[in-house]
């Protein structure tokens, strides 16, 4: 087998193959994919020479451009990534082409023949999952090496001949590729049961509890754009949506989903969806905030807010006065109380006055139509009687009465939540009004809870979730309710929960988004993270997720790791990172977040950055706060003070877990202080 960066005269193939030169063939391949750079550029000039013009009217227009658009950015040819990767060699006569090229999308030329297939296209599926036991109608696969944009090897794996094949090392050496910036797609190497994933049907809720380097969070990109290629029309109109934990880490896959060519889904985080509330909160309160036992004390506490009638409508017209009685509105109140979300109740409660003013008007022989109904409805009599009984609310004003009022909380609360909890929720000292209010993070997803039981949140058609684990049932509720209507993708690990109310089972992640039959899978054997690594990390699991297996490797990594004794912190770090900056490849000094500015100091001789909540840094040297590390990889890591990383939170063994299998090529620990006991 060849690697991705041999010469053509160490390309080795099977003894069964006809015999051919590997130069020429590797020639032939290469003209095959300056054709196709060629026939895409044809393909983007096409399209921006396209006009709007067309359409009917402005509006019109401006969707349309819209689309032209999104069209021209999706045929971009990015020069440093391989148009195509695969090719398949069809042993079968059918109506598909005999050899197909598998590459990032589809390219046609101006005969509209294909020149590349996109890797999600049916045919495709067999670049991943055929083998000798299973070919697929396929006589061959080659894999193509690249260096930067340029091909530059192939290697051949004949799949009719049974046996087994060897392990290929184009496929390890795209896998094992150091890398900086942005995360990389991974559509060259998708293994089979990743690819099983991927292509899952969009009406299945995937939930994928996966350790580090198994490549959830790249299964879970790819699955949206697999998604939003098979289903184009339905998610384009109904959206996809991707929530990672932090700004910092969408900035680190922001380039996967456009490489792929899927360049309109939104990416946000927990806080962009429920607002960006940021007072500080004691972890006691947030944790029973986060619990689902608050939801039935906030649908009191909304609907306590309605009150019983004591006047009825009296509506004047010319000289005619029209009367709907006490005792009547308490009836339709009655009717409409919790049965509909609240404002469309208040908005039916004054179609319901209104109608009662109608059916007066006709028993004295008027003949009123919806138009009149409809301004009866907005008439001061009935607005005053609505607006007294059914009083227009804001979630703010709702959760502003229950943290501010003990009897109104108590009320609200019954058996739900006990008077310690209560009095833990209470604010010390309660703003004025809800809009003076400061709100915590977690009040933000009370609001939400609130507002959807005041107007219906908008559904999404698909929604992927990553780092789930860390979310709180409200948290994920918020979520659920956003693809009520869809389907989810749920990444995670179990053992990377380092928020108090971390989950404890998938089960109960699905449960609290709404998708209780979602199907449970488990990656655990790891392609980027080496053994010696992930092995080390793993003495921290069964303090951590005694129930998970322990995760597995296929890269040994020999000298991958080494821990340090670190007397002098700042020369003991200095020498550290001046190693691995004589090595390829991006660096991560992860620290406890109270030594970041420390650390930085210790390193103003050298080029660095700091990476922040906000930041969408792509420096090669970053110092990296601890609770920031969670779905970033470096291919060195230097972790410092791994016990201070411990002692700085509830769940730091977790954190550490996290810190630890950042590295996909070396790790360098620093310790002044004594290991974690579970380390030693």
């Amino acid at each position: 087998m060849s690697g991705s960066r041999l010469s053509p005269d160490r390309i080795s193939h099977s003894s069964d193959n006809p015999p051919e030169d590997p130069a020429e063939i590797l020639a032939a391949e290469r003209a095959h994919l300056a054709t196709s750079r060629a026939a895409l550029r044809a393909m983007r000039e096409h399209a921006q020479s396209l006009s709007s013009d067309a359409a009917g009217d402005w509006v019109s227009q401006q969707i349309l451009q819209a689309l032209l658009d999104q069209r021209v950015a999706a045929l971009a040819d990015h020069s440093g990534t391989p148009l195509f990767f695969g090719r398949l060699d069809r042993a079968v006569e059918d109506d598909l082409p005999g050899t197909v090229y598998v590459g990032r999308r589809h390219v046609h030329d101006d005969r509209s023949r294909p020149l590349v297939i996109d890797w999600r296209a049916p045919v495709s599926r067999a670049f991943y999952q055929a083998s000798p036991s299973e070919p697929m109608d396929l006589a061959r696969r080659r894999r193509f090496g690249y260096h930067g944009g340029d091909l530059t090897a192939y290697e051949d794996e004949p799949l009719d001949q049974g046996g087994a094949l060897g392990q290929s090392r184009i496929l390890t050496e795209e896998i094992e590729r150091p890398r900086s910036g942005p995360m990389r797609d991974i559509v060259a190497t998708i293994q089979p049961d990743q690819d099983e994933i991927v292509r899952s049907e969009l009406s299945r809720t995937v939930c994928v509890q996966g350790a580090p380097g198994t490549g959830k969070t790249a299964v879970g990109l790819h699955r949206a754009a697999y998604l939003l290629f098979t289903h184009r029309e339905r998610l384009a109109r109904s959206g996809v949506m991707i929530v990672g934990p932090n700004r910092a880490f969408l900035s680190y896959i922001s380039s996967v989903l456009p490489a792929l060519g899927e360049v309109k889904v939104d990416q946000t985080t927990v806080a962009g969806i429920l607002g960006d509330h940021s007072t500080p909160e004691n972890p006691a309160v947030s944790a029973i905030k986060g619990d689902a036992r608050i939801v039935p004390v906030l649908k009191r506490a909304l609907w306590m807010h309605i009150v019983k009638p004591v006047e009825g409508v009296l509506f004047t017209k010319g000289i005619n006065r029209y009367r709907v009685a006490d005792h009547e509105v308490r009836e339709i109140v009655a009717s409409l109380r919790g049965t509909t979300r609240y404002g469309p109740g208040r908005a039916a409660l004054a179609q319901r006055l209104a109608h009662m003013v109608l059916v007066r008007m006709e028993q004295r022989g008027e003949s009123p139509d919806d138009r009149v109904q409809d301004a009866v409805a907005r008439s001061k009599p009935v607005k005053q009687v609505v607006d007294a009984v059914w009083p227009k609310l804001t979630p703010q004003q709702v959760l502003h009465r229950l943290l501010s009022d003990p009897a109104f909380l108590a009320t609200a609360a019954k058996e739900d939540l006990t008077a310690e909890e209560q009095a833990l929720l209470l604010w010390v000292k309660p703003a004025k009004s809800f809009r003076s209010a400061k709100w915590s993070a977690a009040d933000g997803a009370l609001m939400d809870e609130l507002g959807d039981m005041i107007e219906r949140t908008a559904p999404l058609g698909h929604l992927v979730v990553d780092e789930a684990q860390d979310l709180s049932a409200m948290q994920l509720r918020a979520l659920g309710r956003r693809c009520r209507t869809g389907s989810a993708t749920v990444l995670g690990d179990l053992a990377q929960g380092t928020t108090p109310w971390s989950a404890r089972s998938w089960k109960e992640v699905l449960a609290h988004l709404g998708f209780e039959d979602g199907a449970v899978t488990e990656l655990t054997l790891g392609f980027r993270v080496p053994r010696e690594v992930l092995d080390y990390a793993a003495r921290l699991l069964p303090s951590v997720a005694p129930d998970l297996a322990p995760p597995r490797s296929l890269r040994p990594g020999i000298g991958s790791l080494s821990v340090r004794p670190a007397p002098d912190p700042a020369a003991s770090l200095t020498e550290a990172v001046r190693e691995a900056l004589a090595r390829e490849g991006s660096i991560g000094v992860i620290v406890p977040d109270a030594s970041v500015t420390e650390v930085s100091t210790a390193l103003a001789s050298l080029d660095h950055r700091v990476l922040s909540q906000d930041s969408a840094e792509e420096h090669r040297l970053l110092v990296v706060p601890a609770t920031l590390a969670k779905g970033l990889e470096y291919d060195h890591v230097i972790v410092v003070e791994p016990a201070d990383i411990v002692n700085a939170e509830p769940r730091g063994l977790a954190r550490l877990y996290v810190v630890l299998t950042r590295a996909v090529t070396s790790l360098t620990v620093l310790h002044t202080g004594d290991l974690p006991a579970q380390l030693r």
